[in-house]
């Protein structure tokens, strides 16, 4: 995997997470780590590539590093730490990043319906 494809890929869960998610990351670039998002507390984590795969499986594999950081960050902000939240049930479980039909998707992890591809949210 490029480093363009990574790029790429990250602009597309970043897109879900500018539209549900209160909190946002400051991202930077660490020799030593790669690309970090850094949350308003301090805290910070690193993504990682996954090893091989499709481009749905990166897509659905930074989804899940990203959806990490954002609980940690909400909660960190006092906030509801559920992201993204199932339009379903809200309060109770964030939709789960996967691949379905060579697709990265999120789904309600409970019902196990797909609730949108990864990049197309809808902002709440």
């Amino acid at each position: 995997m490029d480093d363009r494809e990574f790029a790429d890929g990250l602009e597309t869960v970043l897109r879900d997470l500018r539209a549900q998610c209160a909190v946002q990351p400051d991202i930077r670039t660490d020799d030593t780590y790669g690309i970090m998002l850094w949350a308003p507390d301090g805290s910070a984590q690193g993504l990682t590539s996954p090893l091989g795969g499709t481009g749905a499986d990166l897509l659905a594999h930074l989804a899940d590093q990203v959806q990490d950081w954002a609980v940690e960050a909400l909660w960190s902000e006092g906030a509801s730490a559920v992201w993204p939240q199932c339009p379903t049930h809200p309060d109770p479980h964030p939709l789960t990043a996967t691949v379905r039909t060579d697709t990265a998707v999120w789904v309600c992890p409970k019902k196990g319906t797909t609730v949108a591809r990864i990049g197309e949210l809808e902002t709440q």
